[in-house]
């Protein structure tokens, strides 16, 4: 018979607390994000104050007349602030530069802008508006979900159901097919809505259960799996052919611009400047009042046990919102050094550059890196891109010189749209004509990049 028995284990596991949590947070938000962070916490927190810019204190008077333990906590909150205070500090000539500067990039929304202006025409209530900023920031540059709803509801610190219901809600949006799992989701969203022909509901069946017959154009076998005739299956072949298996490629890449990027890189002489646009990131500081009343020795123990955690939660928010932007300014100024060939260049000159490079030389974890670039968005001479743009890997040409895998996808872009629509390029011509120009890539490859940019194989490319 089993016996029950107890035993003891040792194991090791990382737990956040409450105040990483929030820092990893501020790090990884969006600068619409932060601004509704930063609401939130002003409206619980009565010590914290925002102020504009030009108004910004970095006053260091006497916190009061209270005891010298008080003052000298008060003192370093201070020191703390005006440290935070003097990076906001705003140069007139550099902000004119910048304000010429992006007058002369054309503005272009982006996947995640589009979708947050839809989302913020609907009712939602707090849980539902966070469930649907998750959905957006776990979108890939195709448009597809990366995250489970079971993980994006982990996050939320949500129900399952409601992730899902939020799901759905995003998937009725545009562009058609946003949101989707995999490639059978995605073009099945944008059939459901054609609404009601034959065509559709064949098309249908063919993207859930026979994508792989199609791509081989196995017409028999499909008609015979769907009871239907050859021609049929031609014509919803002919249907989706007409789909895009990759709907948020329209913002993705080189067109993937916003209104007000979070970082400028521009050419100043010789030289490339780094700045942080600072427009949407607020400005916070301590409350005088609530420093003086601190510093009143007539305030009972609990009035001070109070005013200590509310001063001690501000200096936090302060002190993770410089953080946040030291990190992104060090990574940004990386990216300047190692990508100057793409800004003198453009797309074709991008080098391969590794998250792990950047964490390196920036002092620390790679992770750290992929949670600051996050959302966030770069200007440059050559448009403007999503950070996460210039992490790439990447080949070493027949001259020995290194290209990034957006270059290489960029060439069989461009091979592609200049083909002879009736004589399509097969992927091994690609390969041999990228070969020719000294990148010397795999047909499997050149297959993987293709189908990665939303081009269909050259036999279904073909006009006839």
């Amino acid at each position: 018979m089993p016996v029950l028995q107890q035993s003891a284990q040792m194991a090791q596991s990382q737990i956040l607390s409450p105040q990483m949590r929030q820092s990893l947070e501020i790090l990884q938000a969006t600068a619409l994000d932060l601004q509704q962070m930063v609401r939130m916490e002003l409206e619980t927190n009565p010590v914290l104050e925002e102020e504009p810019p030009e108004q910004e204190a970095t006053d260091t008077e006497d916190a009061g007349d209270g005891d010298a333990a008080e003052t000298d906590e008060m003192e370093r909150l201070e020191e703390d602030w005006s440290d935070f205070s003097a990076q906001g500090a705003v140069d007139p000539e550099a902000e004119a530069r910048r304000m010429r500067f992006l007058e002369g990039v054309a503005p272009q929304e982006t996947l995640s802008g589009h979708l947050e202006n839809q989302f913020g025409r609907l009712a939602l209530d707090p849980v539902q508006r966070r469930i649907a900023s998750l959905l957006i920031g776990n979108l890939d540059e195709n448009g597809y979900l990366a995250a489970t709803p079971e993980e994006v509801a982990d996050e939320a610190r949500a129900e399952t159901a409601e992730a899902i219901e939020m799901l759905h809600t995003l998937q009725t949006m545009d562009p058609p097919g946003v949101g989707a799992r995999d490639l059978s989701e995605c073009l099945s969203l944008q059939l459901a809505r054609l609404g009601s022909h034959h065509a559709h509901a064949a098309a249908t069946n063919i993207v859930k259960s026979h994508l792989d017959l199609l791509g081989r154009k196995k017409f028999a076998e499909i008609a015979s799996a769907l009871g239907i005739g050859q021609e049929q299956v031609r014509e919803a072949g002919a249907l989706i052919a007409q789909l895009n298996p990759k709907p948020g490629r329209a913002f993705a890449g080189e067109a993937a611009q916003a209104l007000s990027p979070d970082v400028i890189i521009e050419k100043v002489g010789d030289d490339y400047a780094v700045s942080l646009v600072r427009d949407n990131i607020p400005h916070l500081r301590i409350s005088r009042s609530y420093r003086d009343l601190l510093g009143e020795s007539g305030g009972t123990p609990e009035v001070r046990g109070y005013l200590r955690d509310k001063i001690r939660g501000g200096k936090f928010i302060i002190k993770s919102i410089q953080q946040r932007q030291q990190t992104i300014l060090a990574i940004a100024r990386e990216i300047a050094a190692r990508q100057r060939p793409f800004l003198e260049e453009g797309v074709s000159a991008l080098v391969p550059m590794t998250m792990a490079q950047v964490a390196q030389v920036v002092g620390v974890h790679e992770t750290t890196v992929s949670r600051a670039i996050a959302g966030k968005t770069v200007a440059t001479p050559q448009g403007i891109f999503e950070m996460k743009f210039f992490f790439t890997t990447g080949y070493t040409t027949a001259d020995g010189a290194e290209v990034s895998n957006t270059s290489v996808k960029d060439a069989i872009a461009a091979l592609i749209r200049a083909e002879n629509a009736h004589q399509p390029l097969s992927d091994q011509q690609i390969m041999d004509k990228l070969k020719a120009d000294g990148l010397p890539v795999a047909r499997r490859t050149v297959a993987k990049y293709r189908e990665a940019l939303g081009f269909l194989p050259s036999h279904l490319r073909k006009s006839f």
